[in-house]
């Protein structure tokens, strides 16, 4: 893929995904969750968006390779909202960054970066070894010095570099079983509680981020409003109104560019997938 450049290379991803995407298992879960999402969608254009969404998935994937040329310096990311970025960076009090995978979720750590906010950024290791090395050094080559693995020791981590007057960054729109329920357009879904917590903690707001694609591989990234918290005595409540804050955010961010949302994912519990029609 560094061979072909970063172009070609998310072309190529791109059409990869776009021609085998749909022939297998996991379209049937795309297509899914394309329901659930958007019941009234005609079934013709439900299609059409299952299979745009592949070549986007295939480009993300594929970028992946040269993640090092997606920085902020090489001028293929916009950024709306970069004075909140500095202004975080300035004051020196650490946020909580939350975020989707939508279009490449790796333009965002390279704009928290690129705009100088100390921050850990948190990651889920690549199942093989050898990868999970590479994708690491490719991170630390266009700037993540500041890694917190997901788990026990990634909590630890996380807990000490916002002490440290660190940010944190991460993403929130995936299946957490343990998590409170909230809505996720109109259907029950569980989502990690650990931002809001963190926000909590440290009495800071939680700043939402977002990544729109564009042409050319370029991408637009936006710092939103920050969501602030309301500590009103009940810490369990104040939790789930942060949770869902956060998936209303991302529900919304879906609605504006469906296209880039990361559709293979099983979001909904079964019961949601259980209750959809038969398909006529």
């Amino acid at each position: 893929m560094r061979l072909l450049g970063l172009e070609r290379a998310s072309a190529f991803g791109g059409g990869l995904l776009r021609r085998l995407g749909p022939r297998t298992g996991t379209h049937r879960t795309v297509i899914r969750n394309l329901r659930i999402a958007f019941p009234d969608m005609d079934p013709a254009a439900r299609e059409q968006l299952a299979v745009d969404q592949w070549e986007q998935t295939g480009r993300a994937f594929a970028e992946t390779a040269v993640m090092d040329q997606l920085t902020l310096a090489s001028g293929r990311i916009e950024v709306v909202g970069l004075e909140r970025l500095h202004a975080i960076r300035d004051e020196g009090r650490p946020v909580v960054f939350v975020g989707g995978h939508l279009a490449n979720i790796e333009t965002l750590a390279a704009t928290i970066i690129g705009s100088g906010v100390p921050c850990q950024i948190t990651y889920r290791a690549a199942n093989n070894p050898y990868v999970d090395a590479r994708i690491v050094k490719l991170r630390a080559d266009y700037g993540i010095k500041l890694f917190a693995p997901k788990g026990g020791d990634g909590a630890r981590e996380l807990l000490a570099g916002m002490a440290r007057g660190e940010s944190v960054a991460l993403m929130n729109d995936q299946k957490f079983s343990e998590g409170p329920e909230v809505l996720f357009f109109g259907q029950p879904v569980n989502a990690a509680p650990g931002p809001s917590r963190l926000a909590l903690r440290y009495g800071t707001v939680l700043q939402p981020l977002s990544v729109t694609r564009l042409p050319g591989v370029r991408f637009r990234v936006t710092a939103h409003e920050p969501i602030q918290i309301e500590k009103t005595g009940d810490r369990q409540a104040d939790i789930g109104r942060g949770v869902q804050a956060v998936t209303t955010f991302i529900e919304e961010r879906v609605r504006e560019h469906p296209v880039d949302w990361f559709w293979v994912h099983k979001r909904w519990p079964d019961r949601v997938y259980a209750a959809l029609s038969p398909e006529t």
